[in-house]
């Protein structure tokens, strides 16, 4: 008995042995996390400085912006400069044209690609592989090349300086990237729901709406995203459609803006603050879904 007490004691020992280097490994990683928290913190305070540069700079005088050294801190608050430059230019009816085009192209987004998207991921027609490969060809051929015929298309059939040319485009397949986003999604959801809703007798169409659409709110929140921003920030499309100065959006009012007060800095600075916050509240409020989707898209091919 005393002998078996003996054989198993170098055994006990050696389990316990190894003790000491799981705690350097744990301490190790500790180390570790810490180091990357702190370059990723790091990184993000420097990507915030220019916002910070623009947000005291539309607080202050043209004398305070580029005193030497850099002054942070406002004193006095100028918040005149808010006033002054909303009020110089139609902001407010820019900023109307910019939603009314807003609102037209996402919901024509959504519901046009998540149903070319629909058909691509969960329905079985012939060729629909090389269709889908095609499509994606599209994404290579650039913008520039298609510029000039797109808009003698519009000029001749008279829809130039109206809102048209911005807004219809959408509601033909909402836009190849936003195609390939919504079918990548569509794909990590399982067939079994769709085969339980046709044995119950649902049409494709009824399985788009029923069950397709309301499990994909993170992807959905990805594509309105994506779109809104682009709309918002589209410079080029209002600068070949519009010319009326009453049908301009913000980014073409913005840029007329500083065409007219380029000396005038604070002004420039308090518009541009102004044009860019809704995009930082949206993206804020919808952070969640968007992560969820950017990280849930792409799961099968």
């Amino acid at each position: 008995m005393m002998s078996g007490l003996l054989e198993r004691t170098p055994i006990t020992r050696a389990r316990v042995a190894p003790m000491p280097r799981r705690r350097r490994s744990t301490t190790a990683s500790k180390i570790g996390t810490a180091l990357l928290w702190l370059v990723l913190i790091i990184g993000a305070a420097a990507m915030l400085v220019p916002f910070v540069w623009l947000v005291r700079s539309a607080l202050m005088n043209d004398s305070q912006i580029f005193v030497s050294p850099p002054e942070w801190i406002p004193n006095p608050f100028a918040w005149s400069n808010f006033t002054e430059a909303l009020t110089a230019q139609p902001f407010l009816r820019y900023f109307l044209n910019t939603m009314i085009i807003e609102v037209f192209v996402v919901v024509g987004t959504v519901l046009t690609c998540s149903v070319a998207a629909f058909s691509f991921a969960r329905l079985r027609w012939r060729g629909r592989n090389v269709v889908f490969g095609l499509l994606l060809t599209g994404v290579m051929l650039p913008y520039a090349v298609t510029l000039i015929p797109t808009f003698v298309m519009w000029g001749t059939l008279g829809m130039l300086d109206t809102f048209v040319p911005l807004i219809v485009p959408s509601w033909f397949g909402g836009g190849i990237f936003n195609i390939f986003l919504m079918r990548q999604f569509f794909l990590t959801i399982p067939f079994e729901l769709d085969e339980a809703a046709y044995i119950d007798g649902a049409s494709p169409w009824r399985v788009f709406w029923t069950i397709i659409m309301p499990n994909s709110k993170p992807v959905i929140v990805v594509v309105v995203i994506f779109t809104f921003i682009g709309v918002w920030n589209d410079f080029l499309g209002p600068l070949l459609y519009l010319s009326d100065e009453s049908s301009f959006t913000l980014a073409l009012g913005l840029a007329t803006f500083q065409s007219t007060y380029t000396a005038q800095w604070g002004y420039l600075m308090a518009a541009s603050l102004v044009v860019i916050l809704p995009i930082i509240v949206l993206f804020f409020v919808l952070q969640r879904y968007f992560v969820e989707g950017v990280t849930l898209t792409g799961v099968k091919g």
